[in-house]
Order: structure tokens, then C-alpha cells, then sequence
């Protein structure tokens, strides 16, 4: 009995002893295990609408209508042959020995774009130049020969006619309405490919490239991304109507083809010169008088302009159409008849829209007001008469300025050429053909106004200086009385 009563209070304490053990063990030592069960979120969705899927712009009007007036234009021009002494030792014992070259012709081509259904064809004055036979194919594959009407170094432009009538023709559109961004094609002949069509967009406007090294050049160049390569050159730049609104002229590129970025004539500037080649013979090129540069933040800062626009004027030339009107050293030029100028390139552009003579409206500040002048555009001559291709006779002689080319070739900075001789005193004189008259008197003479004032001007006799095209110089006397 006593054992059952031991093993009954052994197991009572076991039992006690347990349920204190697990007690304790809750209550001291346990830690409770958290588990995060991530609650099911349903995925919510923006309805966005779908990126637009601009359509491409039609192009095939602006193509068609255009690809039939643009023409290939082939040119050829003799270099003429040289001659030089052969070794000088061999002079020395047998006299003068001469070497000839042989006459060189040489080949080029370019493009134009035909004006009128009577035949003009405008296109760059640096595919023509010095051409002695120029060459006209159409699209369809016909061929005439080419007579020049005119040329301008400034602008780079040159008029051809072909005889032939009901031609294809492109009309002038508005170049300054033309807005960056805007979709332009370019129809030429690169490569010899003839009606070639390239598209792009209008990237810059009125830049200047620095590429036109004639006198008094203009540039201020429509910028596009349309492939232009060699052979496109006096080719056509049209909108989206398909009207020509620039000739393209130049690339910007440093292996010889297309890399990025083409240059075009607006057709404001092409316009007028075209115009003032077939009523003249010659660009009527109207001047300001000023000296002129861009407003810089340097410029601007040191003539403390409240504001970094305009066209600054660093010098009014005495004399000048500017002077004349009021306008003073360091105005800044803001606008040409309304229309806003920024940059050198931009007034040059509004001015040669006009003829001497013409009346512009001229927006200026001064000590930061503004200031509007009315002024009267002059020539090179500091006139406002009206030059044209016949002015350029006389003494019985027709002359003509000297091209780029042969400046740089003659190493020449003036100068005009005899293009025509008949009777008179040049002729008596012993003066030929191809002449070149750089200084009369011991003036230098640019243009045949001076030649013509400084011998009207002489009193007894004329000395007359120049060289021949082959550097063979000369100087004739002769008096006029």
C-alpha cells in the first residue's frame, strides 16, 4: 500500500514539476515567430494613349512637278597652253628656249533649273565659270547649247537661255516663310545620276558658311539635311507645293561628298538677281555703307546694350547711303522694313533684295532706344544710278570684270579684262584682246566706272598697266586729244 501511495506522489510531482517547466519556459524563454503573409494586390493599369504614328509626308507632288524642270548642265574650257624657259644654262649658251604645253580641255558638270517656258535656266556662277562651251540636257534626255545671259560672283548665280520654247518651268516660292523643321527636296544630278530627288528638313537659316571669297560676297544659306553631292550645284530646293525656294550651291563635308548638311541661294536673293541679269546684263547691287558685325555678349557688354540683338555697326563710311540718313558709328541695326535682323548674314540678305536708289526703312538703337530711319540705298560708286552691261563699253572696247579664278591665278586683287575690241584709241594704242587693265594713270581701276572716270578725268596723255592671261605684263600710252 505504501509503495502505490509513493509512486502516485512521484508521479503528482512529476506531473506538477512538468507543468512548471512549460509554464516557465512560455513565460521566460519562447519567442512567438511572425510571419507576414503578403496580401494579394490586383495590378492596376493607366489607359495611355498610343504614341502617334505621324505619317510620313508626301513628297510625290513637290517630286513630280519639279524633276521635270531641273536639267543637267555640262561645261568644257580650254586651259590655255603655257610657256616657260627650259634650263637656264642652256639659255646662256643657245639663247632662249621656250617649252609649250599643250591646250588642256577641261570638263565639269552641274545642274540648273529652267525659269520660264522661253528657255532660262538659272544656276551657280561656279559650275560656269570661265566656260567655253556650255551644254543644257533635259529630262528627257534633249540637248542645246547654252548662251549666258549673266553671271554674279557675289551670289553665285548665273542666267543661261536655251533656244526653245514650252518648256517645264519651277515658279519662285516664298523662302522666308520657310520654318525650321519644314520638309524640302533637292532635285539635281550628283555623280552624273540625272534627276536625282533627295528630301530633308530645313535645318538652318541665314547661315553664313564663309565659303564665297568673291568681293562684297553674300552669304546667308538655307542649311538642310537633303543629301547634296557633286553635280547637284545650281540644282533646284523646293517645298512641299513644290516652288522653288533656293538653289542648292554648297556641303558642308571634309572627304568631297555629302556628310550631314547642305547649303542653298534663298530664292529671295536668287530672284532679284536673276531679274537684274536679264534687264542689265549685271546685278544692281545695293550698299548700306556701314561696317558691320554681330551683337555678341562680349559686344554687348562693352557698349552696355541692355540686350544681346541686332546688327552692330562698328563704322559708317563717309559718303554712304547710312551717313546720308543719320545713321551714326555703333547703332545696332534691328530691323529692314519691318523685318527683324540678328546676324550679319540676315541684313545682308534684306538689303540685296534692293536696287540703288530703292528707300528702306531702318530700325536702330541708340543708347538703347529706338530709333527709325529712313535711307536711301547707293551703289559701289556711291551713286544711285542704274549700271548696265552696255555701260561697259568704251574707247571702242568691251570689258568685263575679272572672275576669282583668274585673280588667283594672275595673283591679282583688281583689275578688268578687254572682252571685245573695235576702232578707237585702245585699239590704236596697240591694246588686243584679253587685255588686263589694273592701273590707269597709276590708279588702281576695280571696275570700268573707274577706268572710265579716271581717263575722262586725265589731262594730256594716259598711262595705261596690265598684264596679258598668259602674266605677260605691258603698258600702253596714248593721248586724248
Amino acid at each position: 500500500m505504501k509503495d502505490y501511495k509513493r509512486i502516485g506522489l512521484t508521479f503528482v510531482v512529476a506531473l506538477f514539476s512538468a507543468f512548471i517547466a512549460v509554464w516557465a519556459y512560455n513565460t521566460f524563454f519562447a519567442k512567438p515567430q511572425i510571419v507576414t503573409v503578403p496580401q494579394e494586390q490586383s495590378i492596376r493599369y493607366a489607359s495611355l494613349p498610343s504614341a502617334p504614328q505621324g505619317e510620313a509626308p508626301d513628297l510625290t507632288y513637290a517630286a513630280e512637278s519639279s524633276v521635270h524642270a531641273v536639267v543637267h548642265v555640262k561645261v568644257s574650257s580650254t586651259q590655255q597652253a603655257r610657256q616657260f624657259h627650259s634650263n637656264p644654262f642652256y639659255e646662256w649658251f643657245y639663247g632662249d628656249r621656250y617649252q609649250q604645253q599643250q591646250p588642256q580641255i577641261r570638263q565639269g558638270a552641274g545642274s540648273g533649273v529652267i525659269l520660264s517656258s522661253d528657255g532660262y535656266i538659272v544656276t551657280n556662277n561656279h559650275v560656269i565659270d570661265d566656260a567655253d562651251d556650255i551644254q543644257v540636257v533635259l529630262n528627257d534626255n534633249r540637248q542645246f547649247e547654252a548662251q549666258l545671259i549673266g553671271a554674279d560672283p557675289t551670289t553665285d548665280i548665273a542666267v543661261l537661255k536655251i533656244d526653245e520654247k514650252n518648256l517645264p518651268f519651277l515658279k519662285f516660292g516664298n523662302s522666308d516663310a520657310l520654318k525650321l523643321g519644314e520638309w524640302v527636296l533637292a532635285v539635281g544630278n550628283p555623280f552624273e545620276l540625272t534627276s536625282t530627288v533627295t528630301a530633308g528638313i530645313v535645318s538652318a537659316k541665314s547661315r553664313n558658311i564663309g565659303i564665297n571669297r568673291a568681293d562684297m560676297g553674300i552669304e546667308s544659306f538655307i542649311q538642310t539635311d537633303a543629301a547634296v553631292n557633286p553635280g547637284n550645284s545650281g540644282g533646284a530646293l523646293v517645298n512641299m507645293n513644290g516652288e522653288l525656294v533656293g538653289i542648292n550651291t554648297a556641303i558642308a563635308s571634309r572627304t568631297g561628298s555629302y556628310t550631314g548638311y547642305s547649303f542653298a541661294v534663298p530664292a529671295s536673293i536668287v530672284a532679284k538677281v536673276v531679274d537684274d541679269l536679264k534687264q542689265y546684263g549685271q546685278v544692281q547691287r545695293a550698299l548700306l555703307g556701314v561696317n558691320i558685325g554681330d551683337v555678341t555678349a562680349e559686344v554687348a557688354e562693352e557698349y552696355k546694350l541692355d540686350k544681346i540683338e541686332g546688327v552692330f555697326i562698328g563704322k559708317v563710311n563717309e559718303n554712304s547711303a547710312a551717313e546720308e540718313a543719320g545713321i551714326e558709328n555703333e547703332d545696332v541695326i534691328i530691323s529692314v522694313d519691318g523685318v527683324k535682323v540678328n546676324s550679319t548674314a540676315q541684313l545682308q540678305e534684306q538689303i540685296s533684295k534692293h536696287r540703288p536708289g530703292d528707300v528702306v526703312k531702318i530700325l536702330i538703337k541708340r543708347d538703347n532706344k529706338p530709333k527709325q530711319f529712313e535711307v536711301t540705298l547707293r551703289n559701289m560708286h556711291g551713286d544711285t544710278e542704274i549700271i548696265k552691261a552696255s555701260d561697259n563699253i568704251f574707247l571702242g572696247a568691251k570689258f568685263d570684270e575679272l572672275s576669282d579664278k583668274e585673280k588667283y591665278q594672275l595673283r591679282l586683287s583688281h583689275g578688268i579684262k578687254i572682252t571685245n575690241l573695235d576702232k578707237g584709241k585702245l585699239k590704236d594704242a596697240g591694246l588686243k584682246e584679253g587685255f588686263i587693265i589694273t592701273d590707269v594713270n597709276k590708279e588702281a581701276v576695280n571696275a570700268v566706272n573707274d577706268f572710265k572716270r579716271i581717263v575722262s578725268q586725265a589731262k594730256g596723255g594716259v598711262l595705261i598697266e596690265g598684264l596679258y592671261s598668259n602674266g605677260e605684263p605691258a603698258y600702253f600710252v596714248f593721248g586724248m586729244n
